[in-house]
């Protein structure tokens, strides 16, 4: 199994579109890219701990390849907006890929400017950084659109 780390606003939905991939064999919503460890959700909402939420993706690449879990990661968000996702705003919100290796850095680059060169002028402002510490979000942040019936 193999790692991947993206941020694309609340975790809530970013972890549903993850964890119904083929191949995907856990998702998890966290916190990572701050400054406080352990943090709470209520902590990481204050914006002063730098935390983004996040999804730690654990994969299969021989069923699904990092390059596929970053088009997921595209196709779900707009990487064009700091620090906010549709009416959630906030540096918790931001779009952040959090890379393992340098190879994943490598792909998460290049599929960066694919990216850029296919939406055109809207600049994006989405983050390529090495991941860090992964802080596991409470309980009822898991699965959360399961445990609540909600259709995304």
């Amino acid at each position: 199994m193999a790692k991947a780390m993206f941020g694309a606003g609340c975790f809530w939905g970013v972890e549903y579109n993850f964890a119904n991939i083929d191949g995907v064999n856990e998702a998890i919503s966290g916190y990572s890219g701050g400054k406080v460890d352990n943090p709470t959700y209520e902590q990481v909402c204050t914006n002063t701990t730098d935390h983004a939420e996040v999804v730690l993706v654990d994969y299969d690449p021989d069923t699904v390849s990092y390059e596929q879990l970053l088009e997921v990661f595209w196709r779900k968000h707009d990487p064009t907006t700091l620090n906010r996702q549709g009416s959630d705003i906030g540096t918790q919100y931001r779009s952040a890929i959090f890379y393992f290796d340098d190879e994943q850095k490598d792909k998460a680059a290049k599929s960066l400017q694919k990216r850029q060169t296919d939406i055109g002028s809207r600049k994006i402002a989405t983050e390529i950084t090495k991941a860090r510490d992964f802080w596991r979000a409470e309980e009822y942040h898991q699965k959360y659109f399961e445990k609540h019936g909600v259709e995304h």
